[in-house]
């Protein structure tokens, strides 16, 4: 028994042709190559990771099963095989900030190639742009190179709190929380920035980014620079250091300068304030958790010099900032765990496609609203008790956790639901929803809901009608989903009062058998130039059709000036 607009219905799900309708939808949603009769099906996936500092593939092979007979069926990934692992490439630039588009798809080309798959032998995949190539003109240039496939691809542009988080479950620290509930911090130390997770009871609970990496400074193989980004220039303005592009680095002078940039990255692992130079580096606001830790793990390019794993240097400051981070991170007596992955620790080895259909206590305002495509799911953590406040602070902090923006970069909002469908909860939840969007500054646009329980038709009926009348609204339910997820919503299948769902999903994986010796020794068969095995974080967005929205909290680096007080101030929030 269903309701609808708070009348019951009664459906029978067991029709063969119900089914092949879905199938239908799904193969027109998508284009996947679905079998009609059988119980599994493959995809060729493709992860793309494009950084500031580095850029590679991965190509994977999936296998999804149907998990249930019934109308809400949905496909799930049973097996996963990484078929080609590309060389780690130094993302090649024309000038300070435009990367070279036209080296960077030759690298995707040869990578393809030595992969033995053709573009349109791929089913699905995921392109993450982060740091400078998620800026507007990169962004929109790296989109062009798959155009082609823009149906099939979800293009994405990472915030640093997004790549923080993304970091946290490559690396394992999320797996190894739920697990155990220990409380977990990952350290991911990259080309440009450093991003915490602070994971708890197996959940992302907080994040935060400062200006502290490896490539902050690059030289060349005769030792002068080649590479002085802001933050560099800082602190070399805080040790009193002369800094200028051409001169001879000294061994002293790279030492002293990772000594003081993992300084700044212990003083936000201690989470007991920060120093004057700390705080002109910081890219978010501090954690807020201030008990103890369990347990730290580390990930990115540096992550492989702070747990050994890597030795030699690529031009930049990754074996002495690695080595002093270590150090410091001995020090706080917490158990440094080992990470599953590291440089490769995000998601970008395949897209996972599955398909959910919801249940049939759906609301949807105006059937020309569908279909939406590449809708970017947050996953709020509502309090026990529904209050307006407590579930509008709860969007605010899922948005922020996603580095969505105000602008209308198009999201799902996914709902836990297992209390009872009282219309005081309900509406509660309703006018919180409401509230959250509008602080946030997203006051236009459909919204769209998407629960796991059965309320998906009262709670959209509520919300069109009296928390926002008038509103576009999608609500519906009986679905899965988490953050990491982008949606694929189809038309409504009309008799059965459901919609198809396709969710792309990025699968996490520990690392594969692949060497950073083979990465080395393939860039100098390839006759490419390489630095250090440096990576940064994915994200968000759509490809082709929409414009991606970076939604990052970022501070300017303002210019340094000497503290001549205490070491550490307050905390601030």
């Amino acid at each position: 028994m269903h309701y609808h607009d708070g009348m019951a219905h009664s459906h029978d799900f067991d029709d063969p042709a119900h089914e092949h309708e879905l199938a239908s939808e799904f193969e027109r949603i998508h284009g996947l190559r679905y079998i009609e009769g059988r119980e599994t099906f493959e995809l060729n996936s493709v992860g793309i990771d494009i950084g500031s500092s580095t850029s590679h593939l991965m190509f994977s092979r999936l296998v999804l099963e149907r998990v249930s007979e019934t109308l809400s069926s949905r496909f799930e990934v049973v097996e996963r095989t990484v078929t080609y692992a590309s060389p780690i490439l130094l993302t090649p630039y024309v000038d300070g900030t435009t990367i070279d588009v036209h080296a960077l798809g030759q690298f995707i080309d040869e990578s393809y190639a030595a992969a033995g798959v053709e573009r349109d032998g791929v089913d699905a995949g995921a392109v993450i742009a982060t740091g400078e190539a998620a800026k507007k003109e990169n962004a929109e240039a790296i989109v062009a190179l798959f155009a082609e496939q823009a149906g099939k691809f979800v293009c994405a542009t990472a915030g640093p709190n997004l790549e923080a988080m993304m970091a946290a479950y490559g690396s394992g620290a999320v797996a190894l929380s739920a697990a155990t509930g220990k409380t977990v911090l990952n350290v991911d130390v990259g080309g440009g920035t450093t991003k915490l997770g602070l994971v708890q009871n197996g959940k992302v609970t907080e994040t935060f980014a400062i200006n502290v990496g490896a490539r902050l400074v690059a030289v060349d193989e005769g030792g002068r620079v080649t590479r002085i980004e802001d933050a560099a220039r800082i602190v070399a303005q805080h040790l009193g250091i002369p800094f200028a592009m051409g001169q001879r680095l000294s061994a002293e002078t790279r030492r002293a300068l990772a000594e003081q940039l993992a300084d700044c990255v212990a003083e936000a692992v201690a989470r007991k304030g920060f120093s004057h130079l700390a705080e002109h580096l910081l890219l978010t606001e501090p954690l807020r958790y201030t008990g103890p830790l369990d347990a730290i793990t580390c990930s990115g390019g540096v992550g492989e010099y702070i747990m050994g794993a890597e030795t030699r240097g690529f031009g930049d400051l990754g074996p002495q900032l690695g080595a002093a981070i270590r150090s410091r991170l001995d020090a706080l007596g917490v158990e440094i765990a080992p990470s599953v992955a590291r440089i490769r620790a995000t998601a970008i080895g395949a897209a996972q496609y599955t398909l959910q259909v919801s249940g049939t206590t759906i609301y949807i305002t105006d059937p020309s609203l569908l279909p939406l495509h590449n809708l970017q799911v947050i996953a709020p953590h509502l309090p026990h008790v529904l209050t307006v406040d407590g579930v509008a602070d709860a969007l605010r902090t899922a948005l922020r956790r996603g580095d969505v923006d105000g602008g209308d970069q198009p999201i799902a909002i996914a709902i836990h639901w297992d209390r009872e469908p009282a219309y005081r909860s309900m509406r509660a939840l309703a006018d919180g929803i409401v509230a959250g969007l509008e602080a946030h500054g997203r006051a236009s646009g459909p919204i769209v809901l998407a629960f796991d329980g059965d309320v998906g038709g009262m709670v959209g009926s509520i919300l069109a009608r009296e928390a926002r009348p008038g509103s576009a609204v999608i609500s519906v339910d009986e679905l899965r989903l988490s953050d990491f997820d982008y949606i694929d919503i189809g038309a409504e299948i009309k008799h059965v009062r459901a919609v198809p769902v396709i969710i792309k999903s990025l699968i996490f994986r520990p690392e594969q058998p692949h060497t950073h010796e083979a990465d080395h020794e393939a860039l100098h068969r390839a006759g490419r130039r390489h630095g250090a095995y440096l990576k940064r974080r994915p994200a968000r967005g759509r490809c082709g059709a929409v414009e991606t929205a970076r939604g990052q909290r970022r501070r300017a680096l303002r210019p340094y000036v000497p503290d001549s007080g205490c070491r550490y101030r307050a905390r601030t929030r």
